[in-house]
């Protein structure tokens, strides 16, 4: 009942909790919990369970942070984690008011707090206790805090770039996996054993998407076996020790594919590198869109591009900043990002092509580089 601490990647994070603090003030927010999760483990380094017991971070606008934990779980690695985000520990036992405990440290148990934000990971059992005492609802961390985690240090993006290189060494193996006669559900569990054999703690997500399977972007994987003609798409990323993710698309042809999908996917090929060259600081997430979007309009194939271009990476899959055509996001340099347009024919097939980057002080980092054409085996 410890929390987990693997020290893989403890680092400083004084510096986080100190820039969170900012930008509460800034935002006119007086104080923030941040709860077992992606937001916690950003601000402390590592990830920590405590079941239903509470552990929250809070993080005020004016003052010291505070980890509020069960005495139990109060071990010494924690103890320095939390001096490493300079951050006090308060501990409380079985019996004790935790939720009373939180307010209190946190400024807010005497009503002085006008504005109180929790993380998105925060727990219902925590959050409406919490909101009860205090008397007025609380807001999401999110805004304020994906501010932050949206612009990666130089640290995190080396994560990202070895996340990326590992996950390209499972796609450069796809031929070991992908053979004719094997169900998508076989083909995921190799994979599955691969993404781990190339550096990943496990696996976050597994697509094989075979023939009209392909055409769904979300298709998971099936009993369908593998057809020889069929294009199949292939989603997978999963954490490294670190916890940055990877995530990256490719599709593959089994034998040579028609003249026409040959000609479709050369073009979602050329609308991804258009995404990928408008990136650059100081440009709107839409535009990074539209760069590829316009070019399947052009050629006939915009109606079956049926998603966002995009989604930030890092410590969760799938965060700030989002690259879709309704987001005015600037970016900025060290934010990352997916780009990973796809065309898909209801019950025929479907093709998706993914990269992770990275904004640059003058361009993009493009941190996946297996081979990007439709991958004849």
């Amino acid at each position: 009942m410890t929390p987990s601490v693997s020290h893989e990647f403890a680092r400083p994070t004084s510096a986080r909790t100190a820039r969170l603090a900012s930008e509460l003030a800034a935002s006119g927010v007086d104080v923030a919990f941040a709860f077992p999760g992606s937001d916690l483990k950003y601000l402390l380094g590592e990830e920590l369970h405590s079941h239903e017991r509470l552990t929250t971070l809070v993080v005020p606008a004016q003052g010291t942070p505070t980890l509020v934990l069960p005495d139990l779980e109060a071990t010494a690695a924690v103890h320095e984690l939390a001096g490493a985000a300079g951050a006090a520990v308060r501990t409380w036992q079985d019996g004790e008011d935790a939720i009373a405990m939180a307010l209190s440290v946190g400024g807010t148990l005497d009503g002085n707090a006008s504005a109180v934000a929790v993380s998105d990971d925060a727990p219902a059992r925590h959050v409406v206790p919490l909101q009860d005492s205090l008397g007025a609802r609380v807001r999401l961390l999110t805004p304020v805090l994906d501010t932050l985690r949206a612009v990666k240090s130089e640290e995190e993006i080396a994560d990202l770039a070895a996340a990326g290189e590992a996950i390209d060494r499972v796609h450069r193996r796809m031929a070991e996996f992908l053979q004719v006669g094997r169900t998508e559900r076989e083909v995921a569990e190799l994979i599955d054993a691969a993404i781990v054999e190339e550096g990943h703690t496990h696996a976050e997500f597994i697509i094989v998407g075979s023939g009209p399977n392909g055409a769904d972007p979300h298709h998971d994987v099936s009993d369908r076996r593998i057809e020889s003609g069929d294009i199949v798409v292939v989603d997978i990323g999963g954490p490294l020790p670190s916890g940055y993710n990877s995530d990256s698309t490719r599709t593959y042809s089994m034998g040579e594919p028609s003249e026409q999908v040959a000609r479709e996917y050369a073009e979602l090929e050329e609308a991804q590198a258009r995404s990928r060259a408008a990136v650059r600081p100081g440009i709107s997430a839409n535009e990074i869109d539209a760069a590829g979007r316009r070019h399947l309009e052009s050629v006939g194939l915009g109606e079956r591009f049926i998603h966002r271009t995009g989604h930030g990476i890092g410590l969760s899959v799938h965060e700030s900043p989002y690259i879709s055509s309704d987001s005015d996001t600037v970016l900025a340099e060290g934010m990352a990002f997916s780009i990973e347009p796809g065309i898909y024919l209801r019950g025929s097939w479907g093709a998706r092509l993914e990269d992770i980057v990275v904004v640059t002080s003058d361009g993009v980092r493009e941190l996946n580089n297996a081979p990007r054409g439709l991958t004849v085996l």
